[in-house]
């Protein structure tokens, strides 16, 4: 016995994708950078050296002398002059007291009075060794430096971007579709 059946055939739907991929750049271009270094500020600061010369030993070696110097060397050698004749004269007078130990101190006195003493003969060196006087004093050099920072200007670059965005094309690659048979619906006797 044939039953009555209905039979379905469906075919589902099928989407297809087209897809274009997205395509990115991106670039950073280097910032623009300038640096420069001013100089130091320098100050120098000099005292020059100082030389001095004391020729006044040398010169009075030599017969120039001052004149507040002629006076008080002249004063000096007068008083030592007094000096020694005063002592001299002391002592010839003491001598002259002691005449009754039988002494005879005038042939002696006679002839100390008389005659003046031999100048010796002496090798000098005119002027004398050291009597110029020398005295340096250095000179001095005061630096200062002020550093001086370094003056940097930056300019950032914005980086480079371009993006094409993908895309995604939809299409129907298969319909969907129903087939409805119908078998032994109807009885073939009839």
């Amino acid at each position: 016995m044939n039953f009555p059946q209905i039979r379905l055939e469906s075919t589902s739907a099928r989407i297809g994708l087209h897809i274009e991929k997205p395509v990115q750049k991106i670039e950073q271009p280097k910032a623009v950078q300038t640096i420069e270094q001013p100089k130091a500020v320098v100050n120098i600061e000099t005292v020059p050296g100082r030389l001095t010369i004391d020729q006044t030993e040398a010169r009075a070696d030599l017969g120039f002398k001052t004149i507040p110097r002629l006076v008080a060397e002249n004063a000096a050698d007068a008083k030592r002059i007094a000096m020694e004749g005063t002592a001299r004269r002391v002592r010839q007078g003491d001598d002259l007291m002691r005449i009754e130990n039988k002494t005879n101190p005038f042939p002696s006195h006679a002839i100390e009075n008389a005659y003046k003493p031999k100048a010796r003969l002496t090798i000098g060196w005119i002027p004398s060794p050291g009597s110029v006087k020398i005295n340096y004093e250095p000179a001095k050099v005061n630096i200062e430096a002020t550093p001086q920072k370094p003056i940097i200007q930056t300019q950032i670059q914005k980086p480079l971007h371009d993006y094409t965005p993908g895309k995604v094309h939809v299409y129907l690659e298969q319909k969907n579709s129903l087939k409805i048979d119908f078998v032994n619906l109807f009885s073939e006797t009839v």
